[in-house]
């Protein structure tokens, strides 16, 4: 994890290049602190800021290649970097150092453009091409790591954090007021748009590329939901449960130490059980308010205890909160009102005292269907089978209704997310100055929902979030706060193997009117547990642990299997089911063993 910056200028002075270089990347020092290179030649300058995770003897940026025709800067990390240099050494490629920097650079000699295509992990990287005259970035999948440019003439400028572009003299610091109603509405931009006027963000799973003045963004990827049929919900659990396992491994790939944020919901405690399993005594970290009726913090506490895991807690009082938000808006370069951003921020910074990366449990929402908004969009598909004469009348008579006036819109202007903030556009109006004659918040997200027409409503809602929401708001947030502190964080949920299972989940086991992250659920809380071959207080101990889990997950039953026998751990077992707070009644269950052998629970 890193910060970049850099520019091209035709026909420039090296030297006075790379002064200008060294001082963008001189404010965007926080991203790393670790170590510092700048490049310059007369087109082109590059910068770095290093936090050292992998290889951290080498692996210092800019990186060249052996003839130096190709220089290469890059935030983030390649999870199958030590494959692709295995398939790299195979075709005659000589490796320097053991850094997933250097395979970018091969990588790009043997397959250019295609590239980003093969990369797992996130990033964000720059590539300069001395003998072509070429740069080219790119950006990966879902946009977890962040590249931003701005363009004046002959002369381009990107970076990792907008505020580097302040050292660069062709820049001029202009808000974007044209876009103020589309940020007071949603709390952020849609779009590739920023509220500085110039500056634009590289759409995820994109690339730019810079040649004698010129501009070219092609996307490189194009996740699309293509649900199967005619498979079981313990089906589809073993597969995500798999596959976020094959994940959270992969994503502790590092040469310090990995720690997990654990707030005590489904996400969390899933990512943390499998770092668990690799490293039982892994450094967990969790934030709350002083008020306990809005803190996290009980049931992360309780999380912990269910893991067995040691966890660091942090607590966030009112003046902490109206205190940090000075510094806060410095890192966030753009204004963000999520209140979300501040006891992040206190995380990161406990969470930094101790580890210098740590594994969150971002996206599991977007790509699972965990979202209120996905339920309410299940409501409003099944409103929309009535005729339209009779949804448009029962909302004339209800207009306080919210969710009859929606379902008599179009799909489209339906979405929450366009009126988060102002019930309408009009309401918004009355603290802007002038009249900006801008579309209307719903109207900026149409294209995304005209681009999927043909999927149900929840899931379209979805594929518009990983648009959106998630790399500008949610993304965002969690990268600006975390490199605020020097730290690392990785998503584990946001991989391309577990974006393959989640985007072929039927709709059914991702969210219904009533429960989302179906399948994630029961991936993250299984439904039976085996204590059979165990003494009485072995398999009361399992069984507490089990409970804990499955209340995390919300499941609405358990089966515990625990054999005739003597009846002795029968016995216990249903003793402590009366007195658990978890359930709300309990019977005798089949499961090969006869009755006796077996004891369904109903959970609260």
């Amino acid at each position: 994890m890193c910060g970049i910056v850099g520019f091209t200028t035709p026909r420039q002075d090296p030297a006075a290049a790379k002064q200008i270089v060294q001082g963008m990347a001189d404010l965007i020092r926080h991203r790393g602190p670790d170590g510092e290179g700048c490049y310059a030649d007369g087109n082109a300058a590059l910068g770095h800021r290093r936090l050292s995770v992998i290889d951290l003897a080498g692996g210092g940026q800019p990186m060249l290649n052996e003839d130096g025709t190709l220089v290469v800067v890059f935030n983030g990390e390649i999870y199958n970097y030590k494959t692709l240099r295995a398939r790299l050494q195979q075709r005659g490629h000589t490796f320097a150092t053991d850094s997933d920097t250097e395979v970018l650079l091969h990588g790009y000699e043997e397959w250019g453009r295609d590239l980003p295509c093969r990369l797992r992990g996130m990033f964000a990287f720059a590539v300069w091409d001395r003998t072509r005259g070429t740069l080219f970035c790119a950006r990966d999948l879902f946009g977890i790591k962040p590249l931003c440019y701005y363009k004046k003439g002959e002369t381009l400028l990107f970076a990792s954090e907008i505020k580097a572009f302040l050292a660069h003299p062709a820049f001029e610091k202009r808000l974007n007021e044209a876009r103020l109603p589309d940020w007071l509405s949603m709390e952020y931009l849609p779009d590739a748009e920023t509220l500085f006027t110039g500056v634009y963000e590289l759409p995820p799973a994109h690339t730019l590329t810079w040649q004698a003045g010129r501009v070219t963004l092609a996307r490189y990827a194009a996740p699309r939901f293509r649900a199967k049929r005619g498979r079981s919900l313990r089906a589809w659990a073993r597969e995500i449960g798999d596959a976020v396992a094959e994940s959270a491994d992969a994503h502790r790939i590092a040469d310090v130490e990995v720690g997990c944020f654990l707030s005590g919901g489904v996400d969390s405690s899933l990512i943390t059980c499998e770092m668990a399993r690799r490293q039982p005594a892994v450094q967990c970290f969790s934030v709350g308010y002083a008020e306990e009726a809005y803190s996290e913090l009980p049931a992360a506490r309780a999380a912990a205890q269910a893991l067995g895991v040691p966890l660091t807690e942090t607590t966030v009082t009112a003046d902490d909160f109206f205190a940090a938000n000075r510094a806060i808006q410095w890192y966030l370069d753009e204004p963000m009102p999520n209140p979300a951003e501040v006891p992040l921020y206190f995380l990161c910074k406990a969470a930094r005292q101790r580890v210098k990366v740590v594994l969150s449990g971002e996206g599991a929402d977007e790509l699972f269907g965990g979202y209120p908004l996905y339920r309410q969009a299940v409501w409003a598909e099944r409103w929309q089978k009535m005729p339209r004469a009779v949804r448009r009348a029962l909302a004339a008579l209800l207009p306080g209704c919210g969710l009859l006036h929606r379902g008599a819109l179009p799909r489209w202007q339906r979405s929450a997310r366009a009126n988060y903030v102002f019930e309408t556009t009009q309401e918004r109006d009355k603290y802007l100055k002038r009249d900006y004659c801008a579309p209307t918040p719903a109207q900026r997200c149409k294209p995304y929902f005209d681009a999927v027409r043909g999927l149900d409503e929840p899931t379209a809602v979805q594929w518009v979030d990983w648009q959106t929401w998630l790399p500008r708001d949610i993304l965002r947030k969690a990268d600006r706060m975390s490199m605020a502190h020097s730290l690392e964080l990785r998503v584990p949920f946001l991989d391309r193997q577990v974006l393959a299972a989640a985007q072929t989940l039927p709709r059914r086991y991702r969210c219904t009117g009533r429960r989302g992250k179906i399948a994630l659920r029961a991936a993250a809380a299984p439904s039976e547990i085996d204590l059979r071959g165990m003494m009485t207080d072995e398999a009361i101990a399992v069984l507490d642990r089990f409970l804990d889990t499955a209340m995390m997950g919300k499941l609405e039953s358990v089966t515990i299997i625990h054999g005739k026998g003597t009846g002795a751990v029968r016995k216990a077992v249903r003793e402590h089911l009366k007195r658990s707070r978890y359930i709300k009644s309990f019977r005798p269950g089949r499961y090969g063993e006869g009755e006796d052998g077996v004891t369904v629970a109903e959970l609260r």
